[in-house]
């Protein structure tokens, strides 16, 4: 028995385990971002915020009985392309000596254009990861420019020629729609664009006004909700016209390429989370526990590798597991297997169904394959939020 399916065999009834490694500096923070980044000030300690990581992972290994192979390894940001070729190469070695990993591995980083030398790419690719994300956005100056965005579309279409002569042939591109002053043509081009360059993945993502982000304290002219009615339809006819297809409220995907770690998120996977502000999910003996690390990069450098790195500890109930599982899994054009809700959650089926029985007389939610899946309807996709509010657990 190999050390992978060692692991497997000892947590059989676990979930799936995944990584998120989390970059917190970018080279300047985006007007409409809330994710946990930070504005480079001056040169980054590569070596020393490495370190931490490495420290951070051995403590969580140790305090959850061993790891199980990972299935994937999600590099995000911030923008991890700030960091060095050799930099991620010693990264992911170290981790490979540490924990088992699954047969199809998928380790995948992000990059911005603007925010990387193109001759990393191949540094990356030799370092072990096969799948690039790059934050392209957009590929008209003006649109990137209202954005805040630190690169332009030669930037980008730069990167993505230079991704492609690196060896890379899984690469996801982000690109943002409703955004200020856009029209459903100029989105229909971005997108036009983007499939040219033939990705295996795209992420299509509506622009919202965020908390505690500029565009919220100053929100710019957005298009209303026709026109984004409009532009969303638009934008997937054109991609399905092109062979990707949709298999997630923002993602689509050629045959064969959807995001392995993404998938492992919306079926309620668990995931050890390192780095500034990282987030995890574990699963043991029954019980989930959510926690996530200091979100300031210099606090989590002075405590990582202990205790006192964890911002905060959460025990999830099972009724509170159960809508989580729900949440995740309904965002999923093929929805979940029921048979995936009592090792996740706890909870049987016949609660679940139970729970859905309001949404389901609505006909906005299906049980299909003999009430083997639970899935949203064709028209209960496009009201999912309402679908989840009906959802929300009371408090156990």
């Amino acid at each position: 028995m190999n050390h992978a399916a060692a692991h497997r065999a000892r947590h059989s009834n676990a979930p799936p385990l995944a990584l998120y490694v989390h970059f917190p500096w970018c080279v300047k923070k985006c007007p409409y971002c809330d994710f946990n980044s930070h504005a480079r000030r001056g040169e980054i300690d590569q070596r020393g915020y490495i370190n931490a990581l490495l420290k951070d992972l051995d403590y969580d290994l140790a305090a959850h009985d061993g790891a199980r192979p990972l299935g994937s390894i999600f590099m995000g940001g911030g923008t991890p392309s700030l960091f060095s070729g050799a930099a991620i190469h010693r990264l992911l070695r170290e981790i490979g000596a540490r924990c088992a990993f699954e047969e199809g591995m998928e380790i995948t980083l992000e990059a911005n254009p603007g925010a990387v030398e193109h001759d990393d790419f191949a540094a990356y690719r030799e370092a072990g990861v096969n799948r690039l994300s790059l934050g392209v956005q957009s590929f008209h100056d003006a649109q990137l420019q209202a954005l805040g965005r630190v690169h332009n579309a030669t930037h980008a279409q730069r990167a993505m020629r230079a991704a492609r002569d690196a060896g890379f042939a899984n690469i996801n591109l982000d690109l943002m729609y409703g955004a200020p002053q856009q029209t459903a043509a100029s989105a229909a081009r971005d997108v036009a664009m983007a499939v040219e360059f033939l990705p295996s993945h795209l992420s299509l993502y509506q622009l919202t006004l965020e908390p505690n982000t500029w565009f919220h304290r100053h929100p710019p002219t957005l298009p209303d909700e026709v026109q984004l009615t409009a532009m969303q339809r638009r934008l997937q006819a054109l991609v399905g016209r092109h062979g990707y297809q949709q298999y997630e409220v923002s993602a689509y995907a050629r045959r064969g390429m959807r995001c392995r770690h993404n998938l492992n998120y919306w079926r309620f996977g668990d995931y050890l989370g390192i780095g500034a502000g990282a987030h995890a999910k574990i699963t043991e003996r029954g019980a989930i526990t959510r926690y996530w690390k200091h979100k300031h990069p210099r606090r989590y450098l002075e405590t990582a590798g202990g205790a006192q790195c964890r911002g905060e500890t959460k025990r999830v109930g099972a009724h509170e597991a159960l809508f989580e599982f729900l949440l995740n899994g309904l965002r999923l054009r093929d929805g979940v297997e029921t048979a995936l809700i009592h090792p996740r959650t706890g909870r049987t089926a016949e609660q679940a169904l139970a729970l859905l029985s309001a949404v389901r007389a609505q006909k906005l939610v299906e049980i299909s394959g003999n009430g083997s899946r639970i899935k949203c309807s064709a028209h209960g996709y496009r009201f999912l939020d309402d679908i989840l509010q009906q959802l929300l657990p009371t408090a156990e």
